[in-house]
C-alpha cells in the first residue's frame, strides 16, 4: 500500500478503510511515514473530516499502538479522568486531580503540552523543578496506586502514534478537527485503562470549538466514540470567553492552583468549574449518588487541606520539591520584568479576544510557535480582571511577566487590542452551558 493513495483517498472526501487507518498508525508509531506525509492526511481530514466509524477505527488503533494500563481490582476506588479541549488560563487539572483523589478516586491523568493558542498542562508542570513529567510506567502506576493521582505526559509506551500526530497537528493549522480531537483525547484514556472519563469542552473565543454547535458536535463525538470502546463518558460544555481565573501562563498558572488549593484565593469562575467537574466525576464513577452530595465532598476536601497534601505528595513523588506547597515562590521561576498593563480608558471590561490573548503568550515565550521550542516557563500574565468589571489606570487589565522591557511592552500593546472597554458593563452569561450523557448528547 503506498500512503500517498490514503493521502489522496481522503483527499477526495472518500471513506478510509480499516487497513488503510492501520497502515497510518503503525506508520505512526514506528516513524515510517514521514512528517510531511503526516501533515497531508491530518490537512485532508481537517477539511474532509471523518465518519463516525472511521474516527472509533482511528481511536482504537492509536489506543492499541503501545501498551495499554490495567488496574487490577484491588484498588480501593474507581479509575477516573478529566479532559479539557483546551483554553486560556485553564489550571483545572491541577485542582481536580488531587481533589478526586481525596474524595476516594484514583485519577491516572495523561496530559498534553500546548497546541495552537491554548496552554498545555505539561508545559505549566514542567515549571516545577525536579518534577517528572514523562516518568516510566512503573513509576506512574506506582504513584497513582501510592498518592491516588499523578499528572504526567504521554511516554513512549502510551499511544506512540497519537504523541507523534499531536506534535504535527499543533504546528500545521490541523487542530480544530473533530475527529482528530476525538482520537487523540481518547485514545490516550482508553490507553490509561479509565473506569470513567468526564469531558470539559470549552466554547468561546479562546477554545478550538467557537460556536455551541462545534462544542455539541465534538460532545457527541466523544460520548459515542467512547461509548463504542465501553468507557463511560460524560460532557461539559464551559465558557472560554475569556481566562480561567486570574492567570495565564505555565509557572503563574502553578502559583493560582496553590493559592486554590491551600484555600487562600478561589476565582469564582474557576471554582464553579472545578467544582462542577468534581461533582461529574464523583457521580459518574459512583463515589456519590447526587450532585450536591459530590460537590460538597469536592468543597470540603480542598477546606480540609486533604487535597493540598495529595498534591503535595504527588510533586515530591515526581521528583519534585518535599517542601513545594510551603515554598511555592522559592522553586518556581519568576519573570525579571513585571509590569501593570493599563486600560486604554476607564470604564467596564466588556469582551476579550481570548485566542488574541492566548497569542500574546506564545509571542512572549510562554507557548510554541514550533514543535522544539524552549519556553520561557516564567512568562505570562497575573491578576488578569473578568469581563464585566470597572478598569482603568488604578486597576489595570492584568500585570505582565515578561524576559525583557521590550517584551513587556509589546505584550501590553497586544492585551490592549484584544481587550474591549464599554462604557457599561455588559450582560453576565453563564460558566457551564450544558452537560451532555449518552443518549442526551
Amino acid at each position: 500500500m503506498l500512503f500517498v493513495d490514503v493521502i489522496r483517498a481522503k483527499r477526495d472526501g472518500g471513506t478510509l478503510s480499516a487497513e488503510q487507518i492501520g497502515f497510518f498508525v503503525r506508520g505512526l508509531a514506528d516513524g515510517s511515514i514521514p512528517p510531511e506525509q503526516v501533515a497531508a492526511l491530518a490537512m485532508a481530514i481537517c477539511l474532509r473530516s471523518m465518519s463516525f466509524d472511521e474516527t472509533a477505527e482511528l481511536t482504537k488503533a492509536m489506543a492499541a499502538s503501545g501498551t495499554t494500563l490495567e488496574w487490577s481490582r484491588d484498588l480501593s476506588g474507581p479509575v477516573v479522568d478529566k479532559h479539557s479541549t483546551g483554553g486560556i488560563g485553564d489550571k483545572v487539572s491541577f485542582l481536580l486531580a488531587p481533589i478526586v483523589a481525596a474524595c476516594g478516586c484514583f485519577v491516572p491523568m495523561i496530559s498534553g503540552r500546548g497546541l495552537g493558542h491554548t496552554g498545555g498542562t505539561l508545559d505549566k508542570i514542567d515549571s516545577i523543578p525536579g518534577y517528572r513529567s514523562t516518568p516510566d510506567l512503573a513509576t506512574f502506576e506506582r504513584v497513582v496506586r501510592a498518592v491516588g493521582c499523578a499528572i504526567i505526559g504521554q511516554t513512549t509506551d502510551l499511544a506512540p502514534a497519537d504523541r507523534r500526530l499531536y506534535a504535527i497537528r499543533d504546528v500545521t493549522g490541523t487542530v480544530e478537527s473533530i475527529p482528530l480531537i476525538t482520537a487523540s483525547i481518547l485514545s490516550k484514556k482508553i490507553a490509561a485503562g479509565l473506569d470513567a472519563l468526564v469531558m470539559d469542552v470549552k466554547v468561546g473565543s479562546g477554545a478550538f470549538m467557537a460556536s455551541m454547535e462545534q462544542a455539541r458536535a465534538l460532545a457527541r463525538s466523544l460520548i459515542e466514540t467512547a461509548g463504542g470502546a465501553g468507557l463511560k463518558t460524560h460532557a461539559l460544555i464551559t465558557d472560554m470567553n475569556e481566562t480561567l481565573g486570574l492567570t495565564a501562563g505555565n509557572a503563574v498558572e502553578i502559583r493560582e492552583s496553590v493559592a486554590y488549593l491551600t484555600n487562600s484565593r478561589r476565582e469564582p469562575r474557576l471554582d464553579e468549574v472545578v467544582l462542577a467537574l468534581c461533582a461529574r466525576m464523583l457521580v459518574l464513577s459512583g463515589v456519590e449518588s447526587s450532585e450536591d452530595a459530590a460537590r460538597q465532598r469536592a468543597d470540603r476536601a480542598v477546606t480540609s487541606g486533604k487535597a493540598a497534601e495529595v498534591f503535595g505528595r504527588m510533586v515530591a513523588a515526581l521528583g519534585g520539591p518535599a517542601d513545594f506547597l510551603e515554598r511555592t515562590d522559592h522553586h518556581l521561576p519568576s519573570a525579571p520584568v513585571t509590569l501593570p498593563v493599563p486600560a486604554a480608558h476607564d470604564g467596564y471590561l466588556a469582551a476579550v479576544d481570548a485566542r488574541a490573548l492566548g497569542n500574546a503568550i506564545i509571542e512572549l515565550g510562554g507557548g510554541r510557535r514550533r514543535a522544539d521550542d524552549k519556553l520561557d516557563l516564567s512568562a505570562g500574565f497575573t491578576e488578569i480582571v473578568s469581563i464585566g468589571s470597572a478598569v482603568d489606570r488604578e486597576r489595570p487589565l492584568a500585570v505582565v511577566h515578561a524576559a525583557t522591557e521590550a517584551d513587556a511592552q509589546r505584550a501590553i500593546l497586544n492585551l490592549r487590542a484584544a481587550c474591549t472597554i464599554a462604557s457599561s458593563p455588559p450582560s453576565s452569561r453563564p460558566v457551564i452551558y450544558e452537560t451532555l450523557r449518552p443518549g442526551r448528547a
